[in-house]
């Protein structure tokens, strides 16, 4: 007797990753013969730096080929609770090692967190445009995610007032990205300030995504919500090494929470996925810790990101009424499509020129368009004509 597939209610909402599928066509396209741009994809097309590659063969040939504890090695956890202590400047007491988890790749981190703090009937508040993920992250953990639309005249970011508007009795917590996926905006020192202050004062939970912090064109750094926050015990921040490192497949990520949270996201992790791969963490402690030679690699990339974000500006300006978010961070550019519907050009763009995007429904913006320029300078500025093109037919 053959059995039918009917998915769980754990999956069955599920929906797949809109920037992995772009990606997936765009191959199957070059599959067939097709000359295809991609600009779906959301890591850098850089080498991860000589010295994390030399570092990650040092460690295999050491040993580093067992499990660990399931929260990470301890000096990985040390230099990173030693870098939030430092950002707390002595307002509260020291981070500790046992505040940090160490997790396969951020997105796990940002899973850990939504299982440990949110449950049935708790609501979420939500920026949009917002990273694909969290929408089905906070749908994982039975919880609602509450959209809250950002100002376009502040680049699509959300103030606290916004923030206040969408809040109900059940609201939970909320979660934050800065720079932004897929808007490249940056939230200023002040900005967070006034948003975590809001979460303090209504006892809400906050998890900061700033795995693109290193990645910006105004400052060496965006501000984290640790620089600002007037507390910490309802923060969670959540960063890694994948995208300012070029280290996208050593999946390594983590959280810094309080110790009752941490504890909680290392059961969970303990049922997973157990310790993340044990050589990577010895590669991301080599990044961490060897920071003259890491800022070197840093800067040389987000330099050449600045580059490229400029020439495609350039070309995109001879669309006069394109609504373009500034990118201060990051590498995407996000654009109001034609018409308002951003599926029908992105589908367009790939079909009749071959450049892939992702549409803004993926992110909660269905008018928006999502353009990533990690590929090298000749297909961003072949891509950028492209769109100019296909929005002049």
């Amino acid at each position: 007797m053959s059995l039918s597939f009917v998915p769980s209610s754990n999956v069955a909402s599920i929906k797949e990753s809109a920037t992995i599928a772009v990606s997936q066509r765009a191959k199957a396209l070059r599959a067939a013969g097709r000359t295809i741009i991609d600009l779906g994809a959301g890591e850098p097309d850089f080498d991860t730096p000589t010295f994390i590659r030399e570092a990650t063969k040092a460690a295999l040939d050491a040993g580093a080929t067992r499990y660990t504890a399931v929260e990470g090695i301890l000096p990985l956890r040390e230099v990173i609770a030693a870098d939030a202590t430092r950002r707390r400047a002595g307002r509260d007491t020291p981070v500790t090692p046992g505040e940090v988890v160490v997790s396969t790749g951020s997105k796990q981190s940002l899973q850990n967190a939504a299982f440990a703090l949110f449950g049935p009937g708790d609501e979420v508040l939500l920026p949009v445009p917002s990273w694909v993920s969290y929408f089905e992250m906070i749908g994982l953990a039975r919880a609602t995610a509450v959209a809250v639309p950002g100002d376009p005249s502040i680049g699509l970011k959300v103030t606290r007032a916004l923030l206040e508007r969408y809040a109900t009795p059940r609201t939970r917590g909320l979660m934050l990205n800065s720079p932004s996926n897929p808007s490249g905006a940056v939230y200023g020192a002040d900005e967070l300030r006034a948003i975590t202050d809001l979460a303090a004062e209504r006892g809400w939970w906050v998890i900061s995504d700033e795995i693109y912090a290193r990645i910006t064109y105004r400052m060496g750094e965006a501000p984290s919500a640790l620089d600002v926050a007037a507390r910490r015990d309802n923060l969670v921040v959540i960063n890694g090494v994948a995208k300012a490192y070029a280290m996208t497949g050593f999946r390594i990520g983590w959280s810094i929470a309080p110790r009752a949270v941490s504890q909680a996201m290392t059961a969970l992790q303990s049922h997973t996925t157990s310790n993340a791969a044990t050589s990577s963490q010895h590669a991301a402690l080599a990044a961490l810790t060897r920071t003259d030679e890491a800022d070197a690699a840093i800067r040389a990339m987000v330099g050449e990101f600045k580059e490229r974000r400029d020439a495609a500006r350039g070309i995109l300006s001879a669309i006069p009424s394109l609504e373009l978010v500034e990118p201060e961070g990051a590498f995407y550019l996000f654009f109001k499509a034609p018409g308002g519907d951003g599926t029908a050009f992105a589908t367009k763009l790939l079909e009749t020129e071959g450049v892939a995007v992702v549409p803004g429904a993926a992110f909660g913006t269905p008018a928006w368009v999502r353009a990533s320029y990690a590929a090298s300078r000749t297909d961003v500025e072949s891509a950028m004509h492209a769109i100019v093109r296909a929005w002049s037919a």
